[in-house]
């Protein structure tokens, strides 16, 4: 039982990150590579905070998330004047700073060896150190992203994203600020990603640089692809399938050393057949061009 709520755990906060990306690729247009940066960021940035200055998780998680938006401004400001392949190689190359800096800056992320004995949340002095209580802090925080989410893609601002995401130029000529609204759809997704990598942290209680890799980018990607770009419900379909997916490999008894090239094979299978068969994921209204 403990196992189902951990996968269940994991479904959650891989869902507000799904969400997230799915706002700036899916419903922005914007081929975007760095999500899991942010994810990296709000993890790391909660965890030192809690252990190196005894900080409450819960404020944790919100320095996380300012911490991601604030980086994402910087980063947005030299790249949304990018379009296409170009914007996906400056996002991306984002990506390995991030990693690179935790991986190699020893003296403050202690590196390779990571960051262990992350305190977990309390309320009111009650720490959630049960699985199903923890499941429940996550299910609150899906709840409130797909929320907000939602509300934003249905309002106003919502549908000028869409127009920028059918037709930037003729966003541009009706007076949009294009590079204004790209730039604040990034900042909201990198501050769901940092809440996402808060709750990862402290509900794992131990991070290290290999929950941040390149792997990591394309896992998030292939969540909105695979479950459709411009859904919501298809972010929550995409994170669920591609989580619970790997995990059934547990159960036919494959050793560990072929299960994880296998999961690789499994993710790459999905991308191609996607991209043949239904580029608009399963539930997505938009092909992404």
């Amino acid at each position: 039982m403990e196992y189902l709520l951990h996968i269940l755990v994991i479904c959650g906060i891989y869902i507000i990150l799904t969400l997230s990306l799915n706002l700036i690729v899916g419903y922005t247009g914007l081929a975007v590579l760095g999500q899991a940066a942010f994810f990296c960021v709000g993890a790391y940035f909660s965890a030192l905070l809690a252990l190196n200055f005894g900080i409450s998780p819960w404020i944790g998680l919100v320095v996380g998330a300012i911490a991601a938006s604030a980086i994402s401004i910087i980063i947005g400001f030299s790249s949304m004047r990018l379009r296409g392949d170009y914007l996906a190689l400056a996002t991306f190359g984002f990506g390995v700073i991030v990693y690179s800096i935790a991986k190699n800056w020893v003296s403050v992320t202690r590196g390779p060896m990571g960051l262990p004995g992350i305190p977990q949340f309390s309320i009111f002095g009650w720490e959630l150190s049960e699985i199903w209580s923890y499941l429940l802090l996550v299910a609150v925080f899906v709840v409130i992203t797909t929320f907000i989410i939602h509300r934003i893609v249905d309002s106003p601002f919502g549908r000028i994203l869409r127009s920028i995401r059918e037709d930037e130029i003729a966003a541009e000529i009706l007076g949009k600020n294009i590079v204004k609204y790209k730039l604040l759809v990034f900042v909201i997704g990198a501050f769901f990603a940092g809440i996402a990598g808060s709750l990862y942290a402290h509900y794992i209680t131990f991070i290290d640089p290999s929950s941040f890799t390149m792997m990591e980018f394309v896992t998030i990607l292939l969540m909105v692809t695979f479950g459709g770009m411009g859904s919501i419900r298809g972010s929550i379909v995409g994170a669920v399938i591609l989580v619970v997916l790997p995990e059934i490999l547990r159960f036919l008894g494959i050793p560990s050393s072929i299960a994880a090239p296998m999961r690789q094979m499994i993710y790459g299978f999905l991308l191609v057949f996607l991209m043949l068969k239904r580029p608009q994921g399963l539930m997505g209204t938009y092909r992404f061009r």
